[in-house]
């Protein structure tokens, strides 16, 4: 089939309620920014000139009607998008710390991206697709995890280049041995993973990163790994390679879709090179566009809707 689409992604859509100050009465205020992590990938490629395609479900609800608005505004496919009669649209509060950093209240007991079937998935779309992109949020329960699978076993078979960001909420799993479980399931999978400092930890229960990322692509011969350590930046680990570039300070004021948006920057840095022959180079620049992308994302609300263009990123480089 031919590969319209540069990335795929399949996984949740939902509201990001994030914390808008204080109203007269002094009740908290929250603005409703359309998010999930998938989509925050998609809509950074679509920034940057990339062709991306959603598959996922939310309620047919006004909330779900909010979602597919804005991705079809910001140009991603959304022919995969079902809408689901019964359950409604996932929704997450996100409470922001004084240093940027944030605990989140899930509605999702279900939410509607819990309740993708294996037979709503439209199939074409993956295989029409160069990078197949996923987390592990679709593999909390069934249907969808079974649907995610499934997917995924489409995607390796159409050749596609498989991205995972196991993106870990552990408030979403029923235990993290599932999660964990989920999490070795992707990695056994993917050709690109990008991971946080606290999640390679978990995962591998090693404190130091480089022994973490080792274990990791010994056991599961993982050809692309992404670390990203907050604010310090991040690395790549290719074949032989270790890459670092810092971070790029800015005025934070929350930090929701910075790890959506550097992994969607790195997709795009990947499209536009040869993925079985990366150079030192090539995964220094990838990952300096990357940290600049995600540092811009931080200054602004939500994720969907506020991000970054190519011009600001590049002049963040040049600072």
């Amino acid at each position: 089939m031919e590969k319209i689409y540069d990335v795929a992604a399949l996984g949740e859509l939902l509201i990001d309620f994030a914390m808008d100050g204080k109203s007269e009465q002094g009740n908290n205020k929250f603005e409703a920014c359309p998010g999930g992590a998938p989509c925050n990938v998609l809509a950074i490629l679509g920034k940057l000139g990339k062709k991306t395609a959603f598959l996922g479900k939310v309620g047919n609800d006004q909330f779900g009607k909010l979602l597919k608005e804005t991705i079809e505004e910001v140009g991603i496919e959304s022919k995969g998008l079902r809408m689901d009669d019964e359950i409604p649209t996932t929704l997450a509060f996100v409470h922001t710390f004084p240093d940027g950093d944030r605990d989140f209240s899930f509605y999702r007991k279900p939410g509607a991206d819990m309740m993708l079937r294996e037979d709503e998935i439209d199939y074409d779309i993956i295989r029409q697709a160069k990078i197949f992109h996923l987390g592990t949020l679709s593999m909390t329960d069934e249907p969808v995890r079974s649907a995610t699978k499934k997917a995924l076993e489409v995607a390796k078979e159409a050749g596609c280049l498989i991205s995972f960001d196991p993106n870990l909420r552990p408030p979403l799993w029923s235990s993290l041995e599932l999660a964990k479980e989920m999490m070795e399931y992707g990695f056994g999978y993917c050709d690109i993973l990008k991971i946080s400092d606290n999640e390679i930890q978990f995962v591998s229960g090693k404190e130091d990163y480089d022994e973490g990322i080792r274990y990791l692509q010994e056991k599961y011969q993982i050809p692309l790994i992404l670390l990203t350590m907050g604010k310090d930046g991040s690395r790549a680990y290719y074949k032989e390679m270790r890459v670092e570039r810092p971070g790029y300070s800015v005025k934070a004021i929350e930090t929701t879709g910075a790890g959506d948006t550097f992994c969607g920057s790195s997709l795009n840095g990947i499209l536009e090179r040869d993925f079985e022959n990366l150079t030192e180079e090539d995964l220094g620049e990838i990952l300096s566009f990357a940290n600049a992308a995600a540092a811009l994302i931080t200054t602004k609300k939500g994720a969907i809707r506020s991000m970054p263009e190519k011009e600001e990123v590049e002049q963040l480089l040049t600072k």
